[in-house]
């Protein structure tokens, strides 16, 4: 497949992707409401966004990607008619809700750098949009797509006949399958929150034509995906959660009030599970990114995210990550041994020149495949398993062949994967110059005791090793090591 094709959820097939304005990329991605710390289900959906990001500018588009922070209007319940998550948050801390806001986004960025995750090119907070959002509620009344009751403004689901075209959902089934109470104010239950009123005890609230209040989570991210990318855009992104309410309330808002098409391509991230459960944070079984990285290196979780398509959920547990910490270091290990291999100036080696075209190939193509990275991955150990049979069969390769090899390397499993560290030089000749000198040292331990005939400390020094997946071969020339 050499032209890319994505997962349309909209249309629910896959589609040659064909950008709005030739060279150009616009894509949104909702981002993350900041009143807590990160966890694997965080990690999986903006990896799996960054991994897209990181393709499309490698096939040569400029990408522009806007990720927002709902620092706002995010409610909890199953109407979103409860209380502001943050305001919530600030409460059981006793913090002002923007210190929760400006705690949890920091936060939310740390961990993101330490997964290798690229900052977004606009991350637009939506406290700092809402101008635009009461503009796109007074237009949304203006045109009799939406009404006001009581300081609160609600979009009638029902003068939208497309509603529902994302999710499959249709306004009896949403009627019929309400479980909360219709707020009085509503003439549908599934009208949904443009503005709210503030109670004079609402710390979070604004100025506005109906009064003082602040913005519901869906005007957010029409106002602000709107104002960094026009309508309609490329892509819009998110986790499959996100389907509905929120994504099709976006799509409402926005096409009633611009009376075009909102976003060429929906493409949705599946969840993270334990156990076969969705994680989260209301559930209370998410797990941390900054507590699985004290056991596990980040670009291990994710090398672990990547082993799943972004369409597929994706099962977490200890032995998983023990297995994705084994393929990160196997794979390293493999692109350190290009490092290390000593050449000389000669010739290219024609035929594996056309092995590694082959490879990128084979690589594009599975990416090509709506981003499919666990077969890109597993082209990227074929390609490893055959430079390991041409290294052992040229101890000293063309420099030019090496280096073709290495960038392809540096393209794949850097720039789109980005699996390597960023200064891969200071890596390799810290973590590994360091790792190397002290398993030389236990070598030499272990053959002073083989030596003295202390076989069994020798064998427990050969065991040891092999548990940390440091493999020691034994030969009449003396003993060697290797990752597995």
């Amino acid at each position: 497949m050499k032209t890319l094709h994505v997962y349309n959820s909209l249309t629910r097939k896959k589609e040659k992707f064909k950008p709005i304005h030739p060279g150009f990329v616009g894509i949104y991605v909702c981002g993350p409401t900041v009143y807590g710390h990160a966890h694997l289900g965080h990690a999986k959906s903006y990896i799996s966004f960054d991994i897209i990001t990181r393709y499309l500018s490698c096939l040569g588009y400029r990408v522009r990607y806007v990720q927002n922070i709902t620092d706002v209007g995010h409610l909890l319940g199953d109407a979103n008619e409860g209380e502001d998550r943050i305001l919530k948050q600030a409460r059981l801390e006793n913090l002002e809700p923007m210190e929760i806001a400006e705690t949890y986004t920091r936060s939310f960025f740390e961990d993101m750098d330490a997964l290798n995750v690229l900052r977004p090119n606009i991350s637009p907070r939506a406290s700092g949009h809402i101008p635009e959002q009461i503009e796109l509620i007074q237009t949304l009344l203006d045109k009799g797509f939406a009404y006001e009751r009581n300081g609160n403004v609600y979009f009638d689901v029902q003068k939208f006949s497309e509603y529902g075209k994302l999710s499959g959902r249709n306004i009896q089934e949403l009627l019929a399958g309400v479980r909360v109470d219709v707020h009085e104010d509503k003439k549908h239950p599934a009208d949904f929150a443009l503005w709210k009123r503030a109670e004079p005890e609402h710390i979070m609230q604004w100025n506005s034509p109906w009064g003082r209040g602040y913005p519901g989570w869906h005007a957010e991210c029409s106002a602000m995906s709107t104002k960094y990318l026009g309508q309609p855009f490329d892509i819009h992104g998110g986790g499959l959660e996100n389907i509905f309410p929120h994504h099709e309330c976006e799509i409402a808002q926005s096409e009633t009030a611009h009376g075009k098409e909102f976003a060429r391509y929906w493409l949705h991230n599946n969840m993270v599970t334990i156990n076969g459960i969705k994680m989260g944070k209301s559930l209370g079984n998410s797990v941390n990114v900054k507590d699985i990285i004290k056991e596990y290196e980040p670009l291990a979780v994710r090398f672990f995210v990547l082993s799943s398509h972004y369409r597929s959920t994706l099962d977490f547990s200890d032995a998983a990550l023990d297995a994705a910490q084994k393929g990160l270091h196997k794979l390293h290990h493999g692109f350190l041994r290009i490092l290390r291999t000593k050449t000389i100036e000669t010739m290219d080696d024609t035929e594996f020149i056309d092995r590694i075209k082959q490879y990128r190939e084979q690589f594009d193509s599975e990416m090509n495949d709506d981003f499919n990275t666990p077969r890109a991955l597993a082209k990227v150990f074929d390609f490893i398993r055959d430079i390991n049979i041409w290294l052992d069969e040229n101890k000293t390769p063309a420099r030019s062949t090496i280096d073709y090899a290495q960038e392809a390397l540096e393209k794949t499993v850097g720039g789109v994967l980005g699996l390597l560290p960023a200064d891969y030089s200071y890596w390799e000749n810290q973590k590994e110059g360091n790792l190397s000198a002290l398993i030389g040292l236990l070598l030499e331990i272990r053959s002073r005791l083989r030596q003295e005939k202390q076989y069994a400390f020798a064998d427990e020094i050969r065991d040891k090793l092999t548990q940390l997946n440091i493999l020691i071969k034994d030969s009449p020339e003396g003993s060697t090591w290797e990752l597995i």
